[in-house]
């Protein structure tokens, strides 16, 4: 049979929309995928003791890589869990929606981190999140995670790590709200935020918070104006350089001690 005579196949009406809800959902993108290995930010995301071997078997974990712009949701609170996700650039805040509908911070993310570990004990996903400005992740089906995980030591004791880090955050935040002052608290997120930042090559006394004073307010678990005043104050006391989102850490070191 000539090929100009085989039958045409018609995709089903199933099909066709879930090719649509792919490749339209609102607010994000997809694009080619990358290898892991020409990554800028794979030190940050794997460990640096892969073979070359290994870092190909890496490379095919990752499914898309998509664009999220802000506002947009990444998932929702209550959606399945299917997959991880590790921020290439860009930066996110998770959230959980009271019942009166007030949305509490229960995070922030930058370019490096891992996002959606909230969905591993349930099967669901526990909060949302959603981007602060135009960011792009890599999508990671989380059973062939686990499954590269048996295979490659190595990559198991780094998700253990990645894992550990959101326990300890957790830890220093119901410290941080039970025990600190409001301006301890400013500060000590200044700190943490700092030094992410030097983590990841960028500089560590200045950058730009994608986050607003509300934001930060409610993960911090004070108001709006409380949070505003304690960004003032650490400005006039010359421990920070405020102006708008653009932050400059003049003395780390009183400030970590207060």
């Amino acid at each position: 049979m000539l090929l100009a005579d085989a039958p045409t196949i018609t995709p089903s009406p199933f099909t066709q929309a879930t090719d649509f809800v792919r490749r339209f959902q609102p607010g994000s993108t997809q694009h080619p995928v990358p290898r892991c290995s020409q990554c800028a930010i794979s030190p940050l995301c794997n460990p640096g003791e892969l073979s070359a071997e290994e870092l190909a078997q890496v490379d095919l974990l990752v499914q898309e890589v998509r664009t999220v712009q802000r506002g947009a949701s990444l998932y929702r609170a209550n959606d399945p869990f299917h997959n991880v996700y590790i921020l290439r650039s860009g930066s996110f805040k998770t959230v959980v929606m009271h019942r009166e509908g007030r949305e509490q911070v229960t995070g922030f993310q930058i370019a490096g981190e891992m996002l959606g570990l909230d969905g591993i004990v349930g099967g669901q996903h526990l909060c949302g999140a959603i981007a602060l400005e135009r960011s792009t992740v890599c999508v990671i089906p989380f059973e062939s995670l686990e499954d590269l995980c048996r295979e490659i030591k190595p990559m198991q004791r780094h998700l253990h790590r990645v894992m550990s880090r959101e326990i300890v955050r957790e830890s220093n935040m119901i410290m941080l709200l039970g025990t600190m002052r409001a301006e301890q608290r400013v500060a000590a997120f200044l700190l943490n935020l700092a030094d992410r930042y030097g983590t990841r090559g960028y500089s560590a006394t200045e950058f730009n918070m994608r986050m607003t004073r509300s934001e930060i307010g409610s993960y911090m678990g004070i108001t709006l104006e409380t949070a505003s005043r304690m960004f003032s104050r650490l400005h006039q006391e010359r421990l920070v350089q405020a102006r708008g989102k653009q932050i400059r850490i003049l003395d780390s070191g009183a400030l970590a001690r207060l």
